[in-house]
């Protein structure tokens, strides 16, 4: 997820998952403590501050075009890599030092902010929110209440493949977990890493618990995790999920050095396109990387995406999906600046030459009504990949979110350090589920 140049194609954004840092009970009691002593001392006396993370281009054009309308009292944009941007802003927020709009992914680490009174309830009429897709809205809805407008393209995770590669392997497209595990004995047979991971940066592997164990127990595990039942991490199915995950991993699936693999160097990317690797699971933002990196892939028709394989016994539905449904622009209940802020909100995130640049960059805008702008595209290449995730959100009966964004900041630490335990064998398949049992309680 962070730090390296952007690499979509149009500039097109990053809609990246972040490494959750480790924030502490502590600080997040100081978070509380603070309440809303004192209006954000990073606030312009003119303008609005807004902090968001630094691959998030297309965002920024709407800031230059509010800047362009509004000379006299323009935004003050604060751009963050992603590995340190949630304890930089916590800190913020702390010492009453946070912008007027901050960035972030919804779920439980935003809840946190509206928990403590630091963010404000925004209504339909002020940023017309009901235009947006209501299952995105979700994710920054809290007992009722809008905390967020969605700033970029939906994000589901999906599995990306080198047609390529696996024809000269004589391997299909996984359908189900048991062709994929076919499928990696074959690619390391010809030499090839069969999934590319960055397990180094640990999100990415999380991306395959979080689909293992919606197919093994299917989404109403998680969803009771989510809401507070920290017993519910001892389900069988999370134990189920983590043996599937380590026996990708004992059989080679990911190769040799995965470990070493960071996401922010473009390594586990440039695995897919360069044929070093024959599959890469990831989210939508991927297909902009590579459509920068390595054109030609696309434009010969060697790049294929499908759903993440199903299992035939499993509880989950195989069109069920996990990823980051957007990316959030929320409201510092402490601004000086709040009239400004909703204007900037309704008037110019995703508005109409938005919807177009996301369009553009091969990213789907969570906006209702888009059939006419889809069918408009004209690159075939580019509207096929748009409307493949178009009709996958749309024929979801889950669109789960992130687990280290779903949870409480406190708990995504542990969630990610397990992960990697359990992708490593470190821990035994059950002693994940009785860990993060006792890191919820």
């Amino acid at each position: 997820m962070r730090g390296i140049p952007v690499i979509g194609n149009l500039g097109s954004p990053r809609i990246r998952r972040v490494v959750a840092t480790a924030v502490t009970l502590a600080a997040a009691a100081s978070l509380t403590a603070c309440g809303s002593s004192g209006p954000s001392t990073t606030s312009s006396a003119k303008g609005l501050t807004m902090w968001a993370l630094n691959d998030q281009t297309i965002l920024k054009e709407s800031v230059d075009a509010y800047n362009k309308d509004h000379p006299d009292a323009k935004i003050t944009l604060r751009l963050f890599a992603n590995d340190d941007y949630k304890q930089k802003l916590r800190v913020a927020f702390g010492a009453n030092q946070a912008p007027d709009l901050f960035f972030s992914w919804g779920g439980g680490a935003l809840n946190d902010y509206v928990k403590a009174g630091k963010v404000d309830a925004l209504t339909a009429s002020e940023v017309n929110s009901d235009r947006y897709t209501p299952s995105v809205m979700q994710s920054a809805t809290f007992d009722q209440k809008v905390y967020g407008v969605p700033v970029n393209g939906l994000a589901p995770v999906v599995l990306y493949y080198n047609k390529k590669v696996l024809a000269d392997a004589g391997v299909e497209p996984p359908k189900t977990y048991d062709d994929l595990l076919a499928a990696v004995k074959k690619l390391k047979a010809k030499d090839v890493v069969p999934l590319s991971l960055a397990a180094n940066s640990k999100w990415p592997t999380l991306m395959y618990l979080e689909y293992l164990l919606d197919r093994t127990g299917g989404s109403r595990v998680f969803t009771n995790i989510a809401a507070g039942d920290a017993s519910a991490w001892t389900d069988p199915s999370v134990t189920e999920a983590n043996q599937k995950l380590q026996d990708l991993a004992k059989a080679g699936a990911f190769g040799e050095n995965a470990s070493s693999v960071n996401y922010d160097q473009g390594s586990s990317t440039a695995l897919l396109y360069t044929g070093k690797a024959a599959m890469e699971v990831m989210g939508t933002w991927e297909y902009a990387n590579i459509a920068k990196a390595a054109p030609d892939l696309l434009k010969n028709g060697d790049l294929g995406y499908t759903a993440f394989p199903a299992l035939t016994d499993g509880a989950g539905s195989p069109a069920n999906i996990v990823g980051n449904p957007s990316n959030f622009l929320s409201l510092n209940s402490s601004s000086k600046h709040k009239s400004e802020a909703l204007g900037y909100l309704k008037d110019y995130i995703l508005n109409d030459s938005q919807i177009d640049a996301y369009l553009a960059a091969g990213s789907v805008p969570p906006v209702k009504g888009l059939d006419a702008k889809l069918a408009a595209v004209k690159s075939t290449s580019d509207k096929e990949w748009l409307t493949f995730v178009y009709d996958l959100v749309d024929q979801a009966p889950s669109f789960q979110l992130s687990w280290d964004q779903a949870l409480p900041s406190d708990q995504a630490d542990p969630l990610l350090t397990n992960t990697d335990q359990s992708f490593l064998r470190q821990i035994a398949p059950a002693e994940f589920g009785t860990n993060m049992s006792k890191a919820g309680s």
